[in-house]
């Protein structure tokens, strides 16, 4: 399918899909917070959603789309090759922040986004 959006109009678009406060995280806040967890503290290393700094626990909130969940992901036609780059250097980066996290006595627990779709 072509884009109905000029390259211009595509980049404004995507400019302002932002990373945090997105409906998945916001939809289990309370919940979490009722678990003692802060919601995007500051100062952790790869930005978990959640963090309950007691107990060390991260908790991330990932996206279908974003970190190529097994059972939903859809590949853009359009674009391709940016996108299988893009979408491989997020898989990347959440290997490292995972190992990171768990060297320094975290635990990390990582949520899809449709999994939050059937609460």
């Amino acid at each position: 399918m072509v884009d109905i959006f000029t390259k211009e109009k595509r980049s404004e678009i995507m400019s302002k899909v932002r990373p945090s406060k997105t409906r998945p995280e916001l939809k289990i806040k309370p919940l979490m917070k009722t678990l003692n967890f802060t919601y995007q503290a500051k100062g952790i290393f790869g930005k978990p959603d959640f963090v309950n700094k007691k107990k060390k626990i991260a908790v991330f909130i990932d996206g279908c789309f974003w970190h190529k969940c097994p059972n939903h992901y859809k590949a853009p036609k359009q674009n391709s090759f940016f996108w299988r780059e893009k979408i491989k250097r997020n898989i990347k980066r959440d290997k490292e922040v995972n190992n990171r996290l768990k060297e320094t006595g975290w635990e990390v627990i990582r949520i899809w986004e449709c999994d939050l779709k059937k609460l």
